[in-house]
Order: C-alpha cells, then sequence, then structure tokens
C-alpha cells in the first residue's frame, strides 16, 4: 500500500496542461505590442504574443492594489466600512482621481468601488495607506505577492500604475493576478459596476471599463492608459460557464484597445469551451483487507472539468483507476487512486481519488476470531 501511494504521489506532482494549444492557435486581431488570453478556471493560455515582454500597465497595476485589498477583507484584518483619512501624499495624486482632500475620510467600500470603476490613483494610494501605513510599505507587499503568484516579470513601483522608472510587468502576470483576484466573490460587485456614486450620492462615477456594458457577459477587469504605456485592459466576460481573461497592452488608441480584447474574447468562446467529464456511475468501494470494514468508499474533490477545443469536446473520456484492494488502516482523505480525464488518447488531467471515511485495522483477537469462523482468508 505505501509503495503504491508512493507512486501515485509521484505521478501527481507530474504537471499535465488541460490543453495547450496557445502556439497553434490561428491569428487573432489585436492592435498592441502584446497580448493574452487564459481560461480563468484552469490558467490554460488559449493565446498569446509577446506575453513576457516587460510593459508598462498604467492603471492595470491597480488590480494588484485590488486583491491585496480583497485579501485583507476576506482575512477579516480590513472591513469594508473602516474609514481611511485621506494623507497629503494621496491627495496629491494626478491623472485619473475621485479628487480626494487631505483629511477626508472615506469608507473601504467607496474607496475600492473608486479604484474598481473610476480608476482613482488618489483612493489606490489611501487604500494602500490604510493598511501598510504607506504607499512604500504597500509596494513592498504588492512585490512580494507577485513572487508568490509566479509573476516574474514583475517589478512594483506604486500601486496606481502612474508612470515611474522600472514599473512593469506583462501580459502574462496580468493574467495571472487577474485569475487570482476574480477567484475573490468580494470583488465581484465592484468589477462589474457600470455607473454609482460615492460621498452620499454628490460624487458620480462611470467605469472606466467600456465592455461592461457593451459586451456580452463582461465581469470586469481593470483599464489603464497613460502616454508611455499605451492603452491597457485586463478583460474578463463569462459565456456558458466559461470564464476568459483577456489582457492587451500597449495600443495606440482607446478603440483598438477595447476592440484587441473582444477579438481575444470572442475568439476563445468560439474555439474552446469546458465539458464535464465526471463518471456517469457511482464510484466502486475498494475492498479492505485486515480492515473493520470490507471496503472503502471513494470520493474526489471538485469538479472533472476538461478545457477543449469545441470539435473535441465528444472525445473527453474519464478512466478510474483503483487498487484491487487496499490493507487497513485507511485514514480518511487517504489517497487510494486516480481519475484520469482524456481527450482522444491524450492524458490531460488527474484528478486524485481519496478515501471518504476511515477504516481502522481489526485487532489481533478479531483477526483471531475471524480466523476461528473462517472470515479472513489465511
Amino acid at each position: 500500500m505505501k509503495r503504491f501511494a508512493a507512486a501515485l504521489a509521484a505521478l501527481a506532482l507530474l504537471l499535465t496542461t488541460p490543453i495547450a494549444l496557445a502556439e497553434e492557435s490561428p491569428p487573432v486581431e489585436v492592435s498592441a505590442r502584446a497580448c493574452l488570453l487564459m481560461d480563468r478556471e484552469t490558467g490554460t493560455v488559449l493565446y498569446k504574443r509577446h506575453e513576457h515582454e516587460a510593459l508598462e500597465p498604467a492603471s492595470v497595476t491597480k488590480v494588484m492594489t485590488m486583491l491585496l485589498t480583497v485579501e485583507a477583507l476576506d482575512r477579516g484584518e480590513l472591513h469594508l466600512e473602516d474609514l481611511a483619512t485621506t494623507s497629503e501624499h494621496a491627495a496629491s495624486m494626478g491623472g485619473s482621481q475621485v479628487f480626494l482632500k487631505e483629511g477626508e475620510q472615506m469608507s473601504v467600500e467607496d474607496l475600492l468601488k473608486s479604484v474598481a470603476v473610476a480608476s482613482g490613483n488618489d483612493a489606490a494610494v489611501a487604500l494602500a495607506e490604510l493598511q501598510a501605513g504607506s504607499e512604500n510599505a504597500f509596494v513592498e507587499r504588492m512585490n512580494r505577492r507577485a513572487q508568490e503568484l509566479g509573476m516574474k516579470d514583475t517589478h512594483f513601483v506604486n500601486c496606481n500604475g502612474l508612470p515611474a522608472e522600472g514599473h512593469v510587468t506583462s501580459a502574462y502576470d496580468i493574467a495571472l493576478m487577474s485569475r487570482e483576484l476574480l477567484s475573490h466573490d468580494t470583488i465581484r460587485p465592484f468589477v462589474g459596476i457600470w455607473t454609482d456614486a460615492i460621498r452620499g450620492g454628490e460624487f458620480h462615477l462611470a467605469n472606466t471599463n467600456k465592455l461592461i456594458r457593451f459586451y456580452e457577459g463582461a465581469t470586469g477587469l481593470k483599464t489603464g492608459s497613460t502616454d508611455s504605456a499605451g492603452f491597457c485592459i485586463s478583460a474578463s466576460a463569462q459565456r456558458d460557464g466559461m470564464e476568459l481573461i483577456a489582457v492587451v497592452l500597449g495600443s495606440k488608441t482607446s478603440a483598438e484597445r477595447f476592440q484587441g480584447a473582444k477579438n481575444l474574447l470572442n475568439y476563445g468562446f468560439g474555439a474552446f469551451t469546458l465539458v464535464d467529464a465526471a463518471p456517469s456511475e457511482p464510484l466502486a468501494a475498494v475492498p479492505v483487507k485486515l480492515g473493520e470494514e470490507e471496503s472503502v468508499p471513494v470520493t474526489f474533490e471538485g469538479d472533472c472539468r476538461v478545457l477543449v477545443r469545441r470539435e473535441q469536446a465528444d472525445q473527453v473520456k474519464a478512466q478510474v483507476k483503483l487498487p484491487e484492494q487496499v490493507e487497513a488502516p485507511v485514514e480518511q482523505g487517504a489517497k487510494l487512486g486516480e481519475l484520469r480525464l482524456r481527450v482522444g488518447k491524450k492524458l490531460c488531467r488527474r484528478i486524485p481519488l481519496t478515501a471518504r471515511r476511515a477504516v481502522a485495522r481489526l485487532s489481533l483477537w478479531r483477526v483471531y476470531r475471524k480466523l476461528c469462523a473462517g472470515l479472513v482468508q489465511a
């Protein structure tokens, strides 16, 4: 049993890609220096061009600012009703802003709304200072979180994306942090807003991401533009249970930025689909030798969805791999086998099959009694 478990654990370490078709994809018309299309659920890259080129992201930087904020909210370290007092530094920000005045207090909820909808540079700094004491300390957290996410092309200098020497990231890295941000339900009511207001309805906000209103299924996420960065966007949309992230960096005009994102999303929704390959029959229990119970039921966590090209949807098959029997004791959650998902002959995903409950080993006295009764094989 130990050798079997070790072998399965080794197999689990092998990275299997649900689908690797970015290089095989037909060209998508995107007028930009770099772009990338990613499936949010699996993290699969469906299309890419210059995806690791270090470029200025402008206000798309705020994806990381929002990520750290919602993570603090979800941990209970921050609350939407908490108040931030605007510093002189926060009030001095130029570019897109909600015109915070030094000493003005605003709730985390309204600041987050100001960042997500209106791309307020001042609101981003106010959030940063509330959480870390200073923008510089918050930026250190941003870079640390980027490293944790595997964002190897990224170095942040500020929390809002205003031009600064050495402030760069890549289309791939933006997709990584966008995917992580969208895993938090806390952010979705904010990034999906078209219009809203703060200061008791006195100051109106309109989303800088026009796709929220004009693209079917749009769920977010963040735009950005400066003279040096060009026009940028991390756009997300969901259709038929599949959510995609399209990153466009360095377009010459705002219209080209939005059109490029739409072209990427249209390509993804048209060419790919998620197929649920869960077994139609209940999984068989595994016999247990010398156990208090004769068998142990098997289960798995998560889903059995596989991302494939639409023409491959009927080629997805599930194969159950379980041992003929295991020896007690069996711990609850112990890996017993695998559910292997294939597209045609290609193995694309392994899902661990685990013990649904624990099965204790028979005591020597019970083994003896069963032997006497002829119930245990010698």
